[in-house]
């Protein structure tokens, strides 16, 4: 499958946080920091004669504030939304943004949303893009599972039921035999009752993870586990 890099740039009037953040993003191996900026008149002025697949957003700056930057876009690509004020979150959402972010940044938290920013740019660009898949048994017959699909999969009794974007599927199978198809830097058994796709995980806390608005629980012996696998590896 073809490697995923972001091409993206930063928006954000303070020095000190701009440098923070753009430490985080030049870290990261599915990241490709082209540019930084202290305003958004200068952003919006250069981003049409490049490429740009993400932007970091800064909200609250002086002059041309982050949902003023947004609401002059002609064409959006995909944006992650930081400031230092909760207050923002809902309304921040209203613009269709792939994330919001609190300052400070938290490294975790971020690879949460570059994971989504990921998934996003992939499905957006699936015709460019060899997706994975597997075939499984079910209803006696093959079926055909893209795993940039998969939400979870979910023990069963006998059975293990797997959860996709738009449908349910249920297999005769155990969770550990199943888990033998699916790639290890994408899935992980977080609960002895679920594994999980490691891109679809929305906020994770000590006792569960949230996946397309479901709470689903996670072991505690398996969070130190959850927190490196999100960590993207090249």
């Amino acid at each position: 499958m073809k490697k995923t890099k972001l091409k993206c740039i930063l928006i954000d009037d303070s020095t000190v946080q701009r440098r923070a953040v753009a430490k985080i993003i030049k870290e990261h191996s599915k990241l490709d920091l082209i540019n930084e900026y202290d305003n958004g008149v200068d952003a919006k002025n250069d981003i049409g004669s490049n490429i740009v697949d993400l932007i970091f957003l800064d909200i609250e700056m002086p002059g041309f504030n982050g949902f003023e930057f947004l609401e002059s876009l002609e064409h959006k690509p995909q944006i992650i939304l930081i400031s230092g004020n909760p207050n923002y979150a809902m309304k921040a959402f209203d613009y269709d943004v792939t994330d919001y972010l609190q300052k400070p940044v938290d490294k975790t938290r971020f690879d949460v949303s570059i994971r989504k920013a990921i998934n996003k740019y992939e499905l957006e660009n699936a015709e460019e893009i060899e997706l994975e898949y597997i075939y499984v048994n079910s209803n006696l017959k093959k079926t055909k599972l893209f795993l940039n699909e998969i939400l979870w999969i979910e023990a069963y009794g006998d059975y293990v039921k797997i959860i996709s974007t738009d449908k349910k599927t249920l297999i005769l199978s155990t969770m550990k035999a199943f888990a033998k198809q699916l790639p290890k830097d994408k899935f992980l058994r977080i609960h002895k009752s679920y594994t999980v796709n490691l891109e679809k995980i929305e906020n994770f806390n000590g006792s569960t993870v949230e996946i397309n608005e479901q709470v689903i629980p996670l072991s505690r012996h398996k969070k130190e586990a959850l927190i490196k696998a999100l960590v993207v590896i090249e």
